[in-house]
């Protein structure tokens, strides 16, 4: 009778162990560089995508401005989402977007909000003018796609010459947010998606999208990624239906 040699467990344990170590060098580490007020929606989709593929989301979250020049100078990045176009549009005329990748995510509004324990509402962007309201914090105001599209939105109004001595410039749009929620300030101009998540300032005015410049917020792949393939996976990911609905969940408005 002819017998069957079958594998020892220590062949076994080989085998089991070459197969735990080929899913382990297939799951991907994605850099995501994304603006800082982004933060509360990609970190409730972070495990969701992390479950779903195995992959490993490392966020950095800053101010576009401060992203886009972190990779122009190399640093390592699989995906990037700004708060405005024109940092993307920097990045994609020096090809160093994926090709045909750049694509208008999701929209926001501007809110002004001031400290909770001094609440008020605003009938306008006018009232900014007031005599009682001497500190207003916005994003930087140069290079930070917050404080740009604030700017633009007092300019548009005819406010800006006037209120420019009442500006407090501070890194990001969570930066000024927090200086209204600490009462550093009598007020600040915040996208409405950060506004929704304190429970230390209120809204005291909400601009409408007729009065406000149009604000984007485009994703791209990056053509330095190492993980080209699973880049292209999370940037769909981030466009499905499942994604949207997280993101509109925390105020984004989704482009028809």
């Amino acid at each position: 009778m002819r017998k069957i040699k079958l594998p020892s467990l220590l062949s076994w344990g080989i085998a089991a162990l070459f197969l735990c170590s080929g899913n382990i060098l297939l799951a991907a580490e994605l850099h995501v560089f994304a603006a800082a007020s982004l933060t509360d929606a990609l970190k409730e989709l972070q495990p969701v995508y992390e479950k779903k593929t195995g992959d490993t989301l490392l966020l950095n979250l800053a101010a576009s401005s401060l992203l886009a020049r972190q990779i122009q100078e190399g640093a390592p990045a699989d995906l990037f989402l700004s708060a405005d176009e024109e940092k993307m549009d920097q990045l994609e005329k020096k090809k160093l977007l994926m090709e045909g990748s750049h694509k208008s995510l999701l929209s926001n509004q501007l809110v002004i909000v001031v400290p909770s324990d001094r609440p008020r509402t605003f009938s306008s962007l006018r009232d900014l003018a007031g005599a009682d309201v001497k500190k207003i914090a916005l994003a930087e105001t140069q290079s930070v796609p917050a404080g740009i599209y604030a700017k633009a939105c007092l300019q548009k109004a005819g406010l800006w010459d006037q209120l420019a001595g009442r500006v407090i410039p501070v890194e990001n749009v969570r930066a000024a947010l927090a200086a209204a929620e600490a009462g550093n300030v009598d007020a600040a101009i915040v996208y409405k998606t950060d506004a929704l998540i304190s429970k230390r300032v209120k809204v005291a005015y909400e601009v409408s999208l007729a009065e406000g410049p149009r604000i984007s917020y485009p994703i791209a792949g990056v053509k330095t990624s190492l993980h080209p393939k699973e880049a292209k996976s999370l940037l769909a990911f981030l466009e499905s239906s499942e994604a949207l609905s997280v993101f509109k969940k925390y105020g984004f408005l989704v482009p028809q």
